[in-house]
């Protein structure tokens, strides 16, 4: 008999620890959550106008983000071709 283990989503993690995650991230990272923080959930390019950093850098913060389980995303509901960007706290 076979059981299927379901796959679960890591618990959000506290204010603390969220704040020591990203104490170890780079400038961009941590402007990029700073941004989420106050409106989200953003896709890469709204995230590039909204702190004035290049889409490179977006995406390269986002993907540091994402690497700490800081950030999530998801299929827009407006267009489904772009993937937007929240806080996993």
């Amino acid at each position: 008999m076979s059981t299927i283990q379901e796959e679960t989503k890591p618990a959000a993690f506290t204010q603390t620890e969220f704040r020591e995650q990203l104490r170890e991230l780079p400038p961009s990272a941590k402007l990029v959550a700073k941004v989420l923080e106050t409106d989200a959930p953003l896709s890469q390019g709204q995230l590039a106008e909204a702190s004035l950093l290049p889409d490179r850098t977006v995406r390269y913060a986002l993907n540091r983000l994402e690497e700490c389980e800081l950030v999530d995303s998801r299929y827009s509901f407006n267009d489904a071709r772009k993937q937007v960007y929240f806080l996993t706290n």
